[in-house]
Order: C-alpha cells, then sequence, then structure tokens
C-alpha cells in the first residue's frame, strides 16, 4: 500500500524516530479513554505508533505505514495494514471507534469517519485540532505558512461531529505545560523547542511548509529569544499550567 493512497503525508520516508517526540500524555490520554466509556473492544484507526491506545481493552489497530507500524511498543499487538476508507470489518463490530490526530491526514476524511461510525455500535472518538482555532498560539506569528497549511489540512469540527453520531459532544482540551506528546501545541512555553529540527520533522504541518519559510520562522525566533523579544511578549506561558488552543475532543454516540 502506497503512502500516497493512505494519506496526505508520507510517513513511511519521513515517520522514522516519530515515537521519540510523539509520546501519550496521560492527562490528554485519561480524557480519551474516559470518552470510550465501558467499551471492551476498540478499534483504533490511523493508530500510529500506539499514542492514547487504551491497554486495559481489547484494541485492534489500523495503520497503513510501515514505519509507523514498526514502532509500536512490543507491549502493543501488531497493528494490520488498512486504511480508514475501507475497514475489513463487518457492522457494529467493536464496542467503540477511535482516532487520535489523524481524521486531518486520511485522503477521504468524510469517508473514513462514516467508517468508525459504521464498525462501532458504541462511541466513535475523535482526539484533533479546531482549524479556526489554530492562531492562538503565538507561532501563528513566526510561521504564518505553517498555520496557513495546517488550516486548509483540519476537516471543519462541525463536519466531523455531524458524521460520528447521532448525538455529538464537542470539548476542547486543556494542554499541560510539560506535555510529553510533542505536536506544536504542546510547546506553547517552552519556545525553544521548535529550534530542534527533531523536534519540527515530527510535526507533520512542516513538511507543507517550504524550506525557506521554516528557515525564516526558526532564524526569527531563534533571535527573539536570544535578544529577550519573545519573553517581552509571551513569557508569562512559561509559568502558565496549561493553554487551551485548538486540541478537540469529538465524541460521537449512535
Amino acid at each position: 500500500m502506497t503512502a500516497t493512497l493512505a494519506g496526505d503525508f508520507d510517513y513511511d520516508r519521513h515517520g522514522r524516530g516519530y515515537a521519540r517526540q510523539r509520546r501519550t500524555d496521560p492527562r490528554i490520554a485519561a480524557r480519551v479513554h474516559a470518552a470510550l466509556g465501558q467499551a471492551r473492544t476498540v478499534i483504533n484507526v490511523g493508530a500510529g505508533a500506539g499514542s492514547y491506545e487504551p491497554e486495559d481493552r481489547h484494541v485492534v489497530a489500523v495503520e497503513p505505514s510501515a514505519a509507523m507500524r514498526a514502532q509500536r511498543p512490543r507491549h502493543l499487538a501488531p497493528a494490520l495494514d488498512g486504511i480508514a476508507e475501507r475497514l475489513p470489518f463487518d457492522d457494529d463490530s467493536f464496542d467503540a471507534a477511535m482516532a487520535t490526530v489523524t481524521v486531518h491526514q486520511w485522503n477521504d476524511t468524510e469517508q473514513g469517519l462514516r467508517e468508525l461510525r459504521r464498525v462501532s455500535r458504541g462511541p466513535v472518538v475523535i482526539l484533533t485540532f479546531d482549524g479556526d482555532a489554530l492562531d492562538l498560539l503565538w507561532l501563528a506569528e513566526y510561521a504564518p505558512e505553517l498555520i496557513a497549511a495546517e488550516r486548509r489540512r483540519y476537516p471543519p469540527i462541525d463536519l466531523i461531529a455531524s458524521l460520528v453520531g447521532g448525538r455529538t459532544e464537542v470539548m476542547p482540551v486543556a494542554i499541560p505545560i510539560d506535555c510529553v506528546d510533542g505536536f506544536t501545541e504542546a510547546y506553547y512555553a517552552r519556545p525553544e523547542r521548535f529550534l530542534d529540527p527533531q523536534v519540527r520533522a515530527s510535526q507533520s504541518a512542516w513538511g507543507f511548509v517550504d524550506d525557506d519559510a521554516e528557515a525564516r520562522a526558526v532564524d526569527r525566533l531563534r533571535r527573539d529569544l536570544d535578544s529577550g523579544a519573545w519573553d517581552d511578549r509571551f513569557g508569562r506561558l512559561r509559568e502558565q499550567p496549561e493553554f487551551v488552543g485548538s486540541l478537540r475532543l469529538v465524541v460521537g454516540h449512535p
């Protein structure tokens, strides 16, 4: 199965080392796992290296990238090679379905969400970002091209909600100051992390920004950190225990 078929970002080429930067944050995981309710069987679609996968339930993971499947820790079951748009399971096969930080990468998001709803007899739990709220993070001033690229990728929250259930909840998820999952907003209080190319490489958004724009953003941030300009404007965030930005938990019920 080709990366082009699987989604908009080539994880087989660029995803090696992803699991070192993108780890399960236990506080965000608690929100995801609570949303699964009493489900004992769960399908995790776009499972990647296994982030946010509950370990106290029977999980069937589906992931198209061989590089990502290879990074799953040994204590998790191997993931099946497959895509969201064509899940090889009967209707209502699972107590619940989940997809964490992945729906924006699917070739046909609407079909993938319909498939999650089809195979789940209970909740469908989606962890994603609201494209309309991406500019709440100060990074928007340094890398507007990144925000613009991400906004094009993320499906509208209302669309997701309409496809995953007859009754749907949409909840903002607060990001803790020491979040261990290295998506962009995780570093709202740690701007120096964006100077590390390995950190940026684990954030697929940078793959949609040309090299010159990325270099400009990093150089400007480095200068502002060295001069104190960043701290003059945003330094209060270094002590802010959590940040409510664009991270959303969407839970659809039958």
